[in-house]
């Protein structure tokens, strides 16, 4: 039985732009990382600590980070490759938590971060250990854990290895990422079962893209099987530069907008999302894919006046 309540963590600011052709201005993802904010968002990734020639959008991160709303409710999120990525999220005294990844196959890790699988699953305790000696919370993620644009199938096995890993340096969660949007219900279900096994009460954390549309299925199948947080994004942007094919992410109106109607609370405004996504669509230059945002939530009543005969 699912829980009555879900965290979201709100990631448009960082995955939902990085793919993106449009330069979004500091200014601007400030704004909208406010928006987030004012929706309801707690915890969100406002940015990761890259190269900014591999990620240009991401060339602002420092930027962004003394923008940020000095809010003591909101947890900011800072995603990292490496240690010297770790080390400039931590010198900025913005960032609360340290999102580290690691990969599950070696083709896919050395193109998103130059080192093989394993490599990046000691990296990533090593963020993970150097965030709690920062006196910082981390977690870690694991990329391409339903599919592989280049190596195709990925074991299920190798992903409960990997989280088992990853949960001996103790992060706060592990996230478990379908990059590619290859996922279904069924699988959501057997991987979350597996992991839960094999490291007990760690929270889980799932990231869905909807680029084969079953986002939303897998959302519900990983509420059911367990998952106490859901990435999403307003407006559903999102993508992987090292990831051919990787859309968009879950949108944040259309995951609130089913989970509200099934009594889930989320603690976010689907109408302050929905402004959020009216807002960022012109400085996209498009509409974006949210559905939610296209067609209003639930149709109230409409008072119907009768004709005088």
């Amino acid at each position: 039985m699912y829980t009555k309540t879900i965290e979201i963590v709100e990631v448009s600011p960082r995955d939902g732009l990085q793919n993106e052709k449009v330069l979004v201005s500091t200014a601007d993802k400030i704004r909208l990382i406010e928006g987030a904010i004012a929706a309801g968002a707690r915890r969100i990734e406002v940015t990761s600590f890259v190269n900014p020639k591999a990620v240009p959008q991401m060339a602002d991160a420092d930027e962004v980070c003394a923008g940020l709303p000095q809010r003591d409710d909101v947890t900011y999120i800072g995603l990292v490759m490496n240690q010297r990525g770790a080390d400039r999220a931590l010198a900025t005294g913005r960032i609360d938590q340290l999102g580290a990844v690691c990969v599950a196959t070696d083709t896919f890790a050395m193109r998103n971060q130059g080192q093989t699988s394993d490599g990046s699953v000691e990296a990533a305790k090593a963020i993970i250990e150097s965030a709690k000696a920062a006196g910082k919370a981390a977690q870690a993620t694991i990329a391409a854990s339903f599919g592989c644009p280049f190596e195709g199938e990925v074991a299920e096995r190798r992903v409960i290895e990997m989280a088992k890993a990853v949960a001996e340096a103790g992060p706060v969660e592990i996230a478990f990422a379908d990059t590619i949007g290859v996922g279904n219900p069924a699988h959501v279900t057997r991987l979350i079962a597996g992991v839960k096994e094999a490291v007990g009460d760690l929270p889980i954390r799932m990231h869905f893209h909807n680029t084969r549309g079953t986002g939303l299925a897998n959302v519900w199948a990983a509420i059911e099987a367990g998952a106490s947080t859901i990435d999403a994004s307003i407006g559903g942007l999102g993508g992987c530069p090292f990831a051919p094919g990787a859309a968009g992410n879950v949108a944040a109106e259309d995951v609130q907008y089913m989970l509200e109607r099934a009594g889930i609370d989320t603690g976010l405004d689907l109408t302050k999302l929905i402004e959020t996504n009216t807002w960022l669509a012109p400085i996209m230059g498009k509409d974006l894919p949210a559905m939610v945002a296209k067609s209003g939530g639930f149709p109230t009543a409409q008072s119907e006046e009768k004709e005088l005969a």
